[in-house]
């Protein structure tokens, strides 16, 4: 199939979908939306979330849903700032040791629980405790198991110490939830009510969940960074991004992540919904790849992983799925950051080389264009969850492996089934998955080959030693300009290795209905929702909390 019909079956997928959209009509009322208004608190805000939660203890859960939530309820040592640098949370200060191996953190006086019990070094310490045992289900414990020893001296202070310099260990700090002893010390983290039914500390508190349906987070007043200006938090479950758009125009929400043709084309032929919704775009902490199963044939073989690397259109997967509004990437970070090593570039859109790499390998095409192995095809299967883009994104890669002779079928599966029957159990061939990213260009827990046990986060099998080595070493490497050496080097490796096709890292594109105030235009770095904790929704242009489902 040519490249420009591919292209117009996905526009055609995509404004099928917006058909219904276009035949809405606005309200007779006009409300200038524009118009200043004071701060004031009270109020709900409605979002759409794609996912349901898998579970509110985030060490636990691992996926983006579960984070969001959580992310409201909890709160960590030190956190980052609208500029992406660390500041104070539960710790009010920090020092870090001559030797560059101990770091104390002072609390802050007088912190509570949403419960009224007090938050203490023994909550932080126990948490740690937590991450470290190793009957706790987490992908995360590596970094915390690099302690040496940790203490909690006095209800205010929280000490350890790293066997070796760890660069990294500001940031682990700013990602753990600081969960309450006092509740879970005779709890299994791994099963307990506590997932659905978290204490927290942060500005909101667990308020219900209905499964399948939506969560509702409400302001917590004895929240340790001060209340909240929105009184309530609804995170409506709704899986079909069409289904959202359709809910965001009808005004039964108020915010949700749109997709680029939403963006480029619905939004600027729409005077009705410019009136009432903002636009946000910035580029995100991410990528979208297709990752292999390297404990399964022929993915174990570099040449055929290599193959499917030149195989695919990256530039035509942006233009067609993303209408252009995403960016080409050969490396795990971002573009633009020093992490990101700028020698590297994508593997070239090349079937020829393709078709000359599956030779070398031992595919052969047979009477019916397929390419066969003494005598199997060469045919496997693309799962991902419920995401139209990387449901489109996958049907692209299919149709240009299907050109070389390769066999692709395609299965969507909602996310929790994805996460717990494929994932974590390894039972897939290929998939099409994101990574979010941290600010910290630490990639151990993704790629070290120590990282497949189950639950964990390199769960493609990845293995190589030289990696390993590396992540090794920048972990402990303090001097930037070093760091930054390595995990370049580190990059080129991975590169060459093809565990994933780079597909792209896309610009993030949110519609926020007017309605909601104090949201920071142009984003800073650390992007629009850093500060929802300070949005508001001025009474008058409240919807009747009667209409919230």
């Amino acid at each position: 199939m040519k490249k420009k019909s591919i292209l117009l079956n996905i526009f055609a997928l995509l404004f099928g979908s917006l058909i219904l959209i276009s035949c809405s009509k606005e309200s007779s009322e006009i409300i200038d939306f524009n118009k200043e208004y004071n701060k004031i608190n009270g109020g709900s805000l409605i979002n759409a979330m794609a996912g349901e939660p898998s579970n509110l203890i985030a060490m636990i859960a691992g996926d983006s849903a579960s984070s969001q939530i959580a992310g409201n309820i909890f709160n960590s040592l030190i956190k980052y700032d609208e500029n992406l640098n660390y500041a104070p949370d539960i710790a009010a200060s920090w020092e870090i040791s001559n030797n560059q191996k101990t770091i104390t953190f002072n609390l802050k006086k007088n912190l509570k629980w949403a419960d009224g019990k007090p938050l203490t070094s023994s909550d932080v310490l126990f948490t740690w405790q937590l991450i470290t045992n190793p009957n706790t289900r987490t992908p995360y414990a590596s970094d915390y198991q690099l302690v040496k020893n940790a203490s909690a001296p006095d209800p205010l202070t929280f000490k350890v110490t790293y066997e070796t310099s760890y660069a990294p260990a500001l940031d682990t700090w700013s990602s753990l939830h600081i969960l309450p002893k006092h509740i879970l010390r005779d709890e299994d983290i791994n099963n307990t009510f506590f997932s659905r039914k978290p204490t927290g500390s942060s500005y909101y508190k667990l308020g219900s969940w209905v499964n399948g349906q939506q969560v509702t987070l409400e302001a917590n007043d004895k929240s340790i960074s001060g209340v909240p200006l929105i009184k309530k938090l609804i995170s409506r479950i709704i899986p079909d991004t069409s289904s959202q758009f359709l809910e965001l125009t009808a005004d039964n929400i108020d915010l949700m992540n749109i997709n680029p043709i939403q963006y480029q084309r619905v939004f600027p032929a729409r005077k009705d919904l410019r009136r009432k919704i903002e636009l946000y775009k910035e580029l995100g902490n991410g990528y979208t790849y297709l990752g292999f199963n390297l404990k399964k044939e022929p993915f174990n073989d570099i040449r055929v992983r290599q193959a499917l690397n030149y195989a695919i259109d990256k530039d035509e997967v942006i233009k067609g799925v993303l209408l252009g509004l995403g960016e080409p990437i050969s490396s795990p970070y971002k573009p633009g950051t020093r992490w990101n090593n700028p020698n590297l570039t994508p593997y070239p859109y090349k079937p020829s080389k393709a078709l000359q790499l599956l030779k070398e390998a031992g595919f052969k095409e047979n009477k019916d264009g397929l390419l066969t192995k003494n005598g199997n095809p060469l045919k496997f299967e693309i799962i991902t969850n419920q995401n139209k883009q990387r449901e489109m994104t996958a049907v692209v890669i299919q149709k240009r492996l299907q050109e070389i002779g390769v066999e692709v079928s395609i299965r969507v599966i909602e996310w929790a089934s994805f996460v717990n029957r494929f994932i974590k159990t390894g039972d897939f061939d290929v998939v099409v998955l994101g990574w979010s990213l941290s600010l910290d260009p630490d990639q151990y827990n993704i790629w070290h080959s120590s990282q497949q046990g189950p639950g964990q986060f390199n769960f493609l099998g990845y293995s190589n030693k030289k990696v390993d080595k590396l992540l090794e070493l920048g972990r402990k490497e303090l001097n930037i300009s070093k760091r930054e050496r390595i995990y370049h080097k580190f990059s080129k490796y991975l590169l060459e290795d093809s565990p994933i096709v780079y597909l792209y890292a896309g610009y993030g594109l949110s519609a926020v209905h007017k309605r909601v105030k104090g949201i920071k235009n142009p984003a800073p770095p650390a992007g629009i929702y850093h500060n929802n904790y300070d949005w508001f929704v001025p009474e008058p242009l409240r919807r009747n909390e009667i209409s919230i489902r």
